[in-house]
Order: C-alpha cells, then structure tokens, then sequence
C-alpha cells in the first residue's frame, strides 16, 4: 500500500489527495488568495483511516508545495492548524 500524497489545482483552487486501491482515503482542500498564498480550509479522512497519519503527509506535501512556489500557507482548518503548532520545522511557510 502506497499512502504518496498527490495534488491537484488550478488557478484558484485545488487538493492534496492520498488514493489507495483507486479509491480517495484523505483530502485537503485549499484555494489561492492571490498569487502568494494558499488557504488551507479542510481535511478529511475516511473513516478506518485514523492514525495512519494521511492527514501530516497531506500537510507534509502542502508545505513542500508552498516552498518550490515562493509561497505562504494560511491553515484555517483546525486539523491543519494544529499539525503546523506541533511541528516548528512547517512555520517558515506561514
């Protein structure tokens, strides 16, 4: 099982996703306010996923996408947000 956080956007919009078997298990949405920053606004898992940490490798490559792109992230989902207060080492991006 291959749990490899991809992303999907375009100019105003888009999402990491984590896809096991072909199926969805966990997504994060996010859209662009302006040119320099994304909004992270929710995150879901399925259920049976807990604990298999989908949800840090979605924001894992969130910062990694915010760091090739010169841009900030602003995580207004609260899953998201406590994910960046526990790990110090995302904050550059904020």
């Amino acid at each position: 099982m291959n749990a490899v956080p991809e992303l999907e956007y375009n100019d105003k919009k888009g999402y990491f996703h984590i896809t096991v078997n072909n199926q969805t298990e966990a997504k994060m949405t996010f859209v662009f306010a302006g040119e320099h920053k994304i909004i992270i606004d929710h995150t879901e898992v399925n259920p049976g996923n807990n604990g298999k940490g989908y949800g840090k490798k979605m924001v894992e490559k969130a910062v990694e996408f915010a760091r090739e792109k010169g841009i900030t992230i602003l995580p207004l989902c609260p899953f998201a947000k406590s994910v960046f207060d526990k790990t110090p080492e995302f904050r550059d991006v904020l």
